[in-house]
């Protein structure tokens, strides 16, 4: 059972102007993320815009990540396949050419046929063929598929099966899914919103957009739960949040962009079709970011 624990971003994948996968704008800012205490670095998450590369372009990501890292640094590969054969290829790619993890997205094109039964079949074929451990990834507000927690519960017994990214922002399930695994199980927080809460309730670390923008405050949100300084905890959580909702479920992936390029990271154009924020949401962005006071440029 590989131990992880920390704060990982969801690394954004750069383009060019004319949409082409950017791998030296990417190796840059992993490249500055080195040096801010984070524990590792995922690839091909929701943020970075995984369903829009093809299968040459997702190697591509990975390989540079692994790179541009240091051997200190985890690197989670995100799996975002429809079929268990698919997904199994994918594991092994990526074990191919680095990767430590596999976050493993639940299967969502035929939402109906989603049970539980299936689910759990899925994850553990999955995780029976995969050179590389596995994270469960339920991120429903964008696959609209629910793993529940027994399930969650019965899968974290495979051997196999070393985690979770919970991206749901329910804190009752996050609560009953940490009673119900066994204590070596890691369990993420994926909602920048609830990083405070989920690390104090024995979530190990979290996957979060905000990281990719803040990282070095949240790590700081991190080390000081570790610490027991819940007054810090509690600051730098109010001031993460504004900033984390902006990047996510307000904006999206064009907000986070714009977040990095404020930030003075490489953000660049999301692949089409999504756009570029325009120029009302940025100052938006702006706004947030000045106001949270973790960015002294800004201010």
């Amino acid at each position: 059972m590989i131990q992880l624990k920390g704060i990982m971003p969801p690394l954004t994948t750069p383009f060019d102007a004319e949409g082409n996968l950017d791998v030296a704008r990417l190796s840059e800012n992993v490249a500055r993320y080195n040096d801010t205490g984070l524990a590792g670095y995922v690839a091909l998450g929701s943020n970075g815009e995984a369903i829009h590369l093809s299968s040459n372009e997702r190697i591509q990501v990975i390989k540079a990540i692994k790179q541009s890292a240091t051997s200190n640094h985890k690197i989670v590969a995100g799996i975002n396949e429809f079929s268990t054969r698919s997904a199994i290829e994918a594991t092994r790619a990526a074990s191919e050419v680095g990767a430590d993890v596999a976050l493993v997205v639940t299967p969502y094109f035929y939402k109906s046929a989603m049970t539980a039964e299936v689910l759990k079949r899925f994850f553990n074929e999955v995780a029976d063929a995969s050179p590389l451990p596995i994270f469960i990834y339920n991120v429903p507000q964008n696959t609209g598929v629910v793993i529940d927690v027994p399930t969650i519960a019965a899968l974290a017994l495979h051997e196999n099966i070393i985690g979770l990214k919970d991206s749901s922002g329910n804190m009752g399930a996050m609560s009953d899914t940490l009673r119900l695994v066994p204590t070596d199980f890691n369990v993420f927080a994926g909602n920048g919103g609830i990083l405070y809460p989920a690390l104090s309730m024995g979530a190990k670390g979290a996957i979060l957009a905000v990281a990719c923008v803040a990282p070095r405050a949240c790590v700081e949100l991190f080390e000081a739960v570790q610490a027991g300084n819940h007054a810090k905890a509690r600051e730098l959580q109010n001031r993460l949040s504004p900033v984390a909702h902006i990047v996510t479920a307000g904006l999206g992936v064009s907000g986070l962009k714009a977040a990095l390029e404020l930030a003075g990271f490489f953000g660049g154009v999301p692949r089409a079709p999504l756009a570029r924020a325009n120029e009302t949401n940025i100052e938006k962005v702006k706004s947030v970011l000045r106001e949270s006071g973790l960015f002294a440029d800004m201010e």
